[in-house]
């Protein structure tokens, strides 16, 4: 029993069985993870999660012990692969994701059959399921923090099984207005909509995405929970720590060789619908065009790694990034010095090493909750690197001031704006990431997260959006 439960879709480790029939721990993928363990060190939280591997469905089953450095617990669920794919791959993933995002090709998607209304029905049972585990392990008064679009359900589960416990949902994601929910069903959208306001509180990571489930809320007409606002940060001491690992340091040496003097542009991202990798290949290309003396002088790296390859969509937009960056490359490369590299590899390291070394830094969603790509970079960098960043990321809020704005689905003024970062004299891109530096840091995932567990302890109120 604990008095401060967390509860993800995704655990902070994954299992794997050893030839010896042995479990071996693995840190888990995914950008949240790490944000959340560094936040929950020393507080004794138990975290709990779903059984994502079979090393995983063995501890969930056998009811192993687990814990995490920091004195943290470790509970996994095993809700079963139907129930998961359901829940995971068609709702989640396949119709939430698609909505927060703005990514639905409506002519096409989404086509709630028969089918999907099944995958509904999972959703609502996995949702289940996690409550029930949520309810026999948190104290009596606990605070309960649910994080993002996977769980949404647990509001009104929990709100029926432990009415005494303190509550919060925060969404990572963006959330989308009342206008484009409609394109789900009614009966979906109250139970949704009703759930995440059974919640003593919800927290996003900007007023826009606050403002948007508020209204969202009215046009249920329910209830409203407590709304509150709590931007995350990167874990600042451990990029420096990274940083300085023997493992960043030759990664960091082995690129500067590779650039060979020449100019570095990048982007790191999951190759993912809305990161907009295709547009902003696009408008490099088109900077290219416009000036052929920066081809032998430019690399655009793009630093990415594989998601959702279970899902159709995914494979198609993962094999059209490959295949444009081969005609980038044909078109404007020469020699064994091709202006555009896409590595689709999953090396943190690498990834940090890159961040430390860009001359520009594009960050172009088209639409996201956060980014913390977009503060990690001005945190590691060392070259007064410039941040061409999307105003649809939510991290603009913070630092769109010092970095320079894209409009993302502008290739031209993306393209623009590349060129504009690349030309800019040192004194101002200095006054530039002196600004964007302590902004990034400013606030870490501790700071955040003791943010959230009070906003689950204070009283509930329905007036508007907190800051």
């Amino acid at each position: 029993m604990s008095d401060l439960v967390v509860v993800s879709n995704r655990g902070p480790a994954t299992f794997s069985v050893d030839a010896d029939g042995s479990l071996v721990a693995r840190h888990a993928a995914g950008g949240l993870a790490p944000s959340l363990v560094s936040a929950l060190s020393g507080t004794g939280a138990l975290w709990i999660a779903t059984a994502m591997s079979d090393g995983d469905r063995r501890v969930a089953v056998e009811g192993l012990p687990a814990s995490l450095a920091g004195g943290i617990g470790l509970r996994l669920v095993d809700v079963g692969p139907e129930v998961r794919d359901l829940a995971y791959r068609v709702v989640a993933n396949g119709t939430l994701w698609f909505l927060y995002h703005g990514l639905f090709d409506q002519v096409r998607q989404p086509r709630c059959d028969r089918s999907w209304h099944e995958a509904w029905a999972g959703y609502r049972e996995f949702n289940r399921l996690i409550a029930e585990e949520v309810a026999s392990s948190a104290d009596e008064g606990a605070t309960v923090v649910v994080n993002d679009y996977h769980l949404a359900l647990l509001g009104s589960h929990l709100a029926g099984l432990r009415p005494d416990l303190s509550t919060v949902h925060f969404h990572h994601t963006p959330f989308c207005t009342p206008e484009e929910l409609r394109i789900l069903p009614s009966a979906v959208v109250t139970e949704l909509v009703g759930s995440l306001a059974a919640f003593g509180a919800c927290g996003f990571h900007t007023r826009r995405w606050a403002e948007s489930f508020r209204r969202c809320v009215e046009a249920v007409a329910c209830e409203a929970p407590a709304v509150f606002v709590a931007p995350l940060g990167p874990d600042a001491t451990e990029l420096t720590r990274v940083v300085g690992s023997p493992g960043t340091v030759r990664k960091r040496a082995e690129l500067l060789e590779r650039l060979g003097g020449r100019a570095l542009v990048l982007r790191s991202d999951r190759v993912e619908l809305s990161k907009n990798l295709l547009r902003g290949f696009l408008a490099f290309g088109e900077l290219l065009e416009e000036r052929p003396e920066l081809r032998s002088r430019v690399v655009f790296i793009a630093r990415t790694y594989a998601s959702r390859e279970d899902l159709p969509e995914y494979v198609a937009y993962r094999t059209e990034v490959e295949e444009l960056v081969a005609r980038l490359n044909e078109r404007f490369g020469s020699g064994r010095r091709p202006p555009v590299e896409l590595e689709v590899a999953d090396d943190f390291e690498a990834s940090v090493a890159a961040l430390c070394s860009y001359d520009v830094l594009l960050v172009n969603p088209l639409r996201d909750g956060m980014n913390l790509v977009a503060k990690e970079g001005p945190v590691v960098n060392d070259r007064h690197g410039v941040l061409a960043l999307s105003r649809e990321a939510g991290a603009f809020d913070e630092l769109g001031s010092a970095a320079l704005a894209v409009e993302p689905f502008d290739v031209s003024g993306t393209a623009a704006q590349l060129g504009r970062a690349l030309d800019m004299d040192p004194v101002e891109r200095a006054r530039r990431s002196g600004e964007l530096a302590p902004v990034a840091a400013g606030r870490t995932p501790a700071s955040w997260f003791a943010e959230v567990a009070r906003a689950a302890r204070r009283p509930r109120r329905g007036d508007g959006v907190g800051s």
